[in-house]
């Protein structure tokens, strides 16, 4: 969810509240619902964002970063802003609310666990390992697609790995809020979304697509590796038995 026009007054002289009394507030206002995040703002004059989670239901608030006050809900968004609500259901609820969202943690839970088991098996030993850092061109579409899934993994590893584990904390604050300051909530939501400024945006949209690109080239290998060879070791054998 992003902002949209809503503005608080300051002087320049008036000194933003800490993030945890915010927080305070914000539980104060809304006891029944978790705090799933709180993003400040990108300017003086913009409003603190709280993410707000009850059952099936998140919502996001606006509240003033100097005074704690609760600005209200985002202004309507336009048609874009719409279709952009539409897409970030679709990455953190599945379009199926809890269910959804509860699937996506459980993603998020593998997409650790592949991460750090990929990282063991990428490994290829010291004598080697600067083979698995760069993509052959002109190599063969097999190996090609090998150097491809390698490289990504290695130059992508810790973006995946940051993904995976923020996913976590993102789709189950109830579970984890006892365990997690604001501060580290923060800082979580600001990692998983690339969120210190617009370059960082850009790197992590770019970034974005290596889980694509692994998938894929990991599919195509498992493709030829495993099910090709199973294949053909079907249909000679239907072959013979002819």
């Amino acid at each position: 969810m992003e902002w949209r026009g809503k503005m608080v007054v300051t002087d320049g002289r008036r000194a933003r509240i800490r993030l945890e009394e915010v927080e305070q507030r914000v539980k104060r206002a809304y006891p029944k619902y978790e705090v799933v995040s709180i993003r400040e703002p990108g300017a003086p004059n913009q409003p603190d964002i709280a993410v707000l989670e009850h059952g099936n239901s998140r919502i996001a608030r606006l509240f003033d970063p100097y005074t704690g006050a609760d600005l209200g809900d985002l202004a309507p968004g336009s048609g874009l802003a719409r279709v952009l609500d539409w897409l970030a259901d679709l990455h953190d609820n599945l379009l199926s609310g809890l269910t959804g969202r509860t699937l996506n943690g459980l993603g998020s839970f593998l997409i650790v666990l592949v991460s750090l088991t990929g990282a063991v098996i990428w490994w290829p030993g010291i004598k080697n390992w600067r083979r698995s850092v760069a993509i052959k061109r002109k190599a063969r579409p097999a190996r090609f697609i090998w150097d491809l899934h390698s490289a990504v993994g290695f130059w992508c590893w810790a973006f995946v790995l940051i993904w995976g584990i923020s996913g976590i904390c993102l789709c189950f604050p109830g579970t984890l809020n006892f365990l997690l300051s604001s501060r580290f909530r923060l800082w979580i939501t600001l990692l998983h979304f690339g969120r210190f400024n617009a370059t960082t945006e850009a790197v992590w949209t770019i970034i974005g697509l290596a889980p694509a690109v692994l998938a894929a080239t990991g599919t195509l290998m498992w493709w030829n590796r495993v099910l090709s060879k199973k294949l053909r070791h079907f249909r000679r054998r239907k072959i013979e038995a002819l």
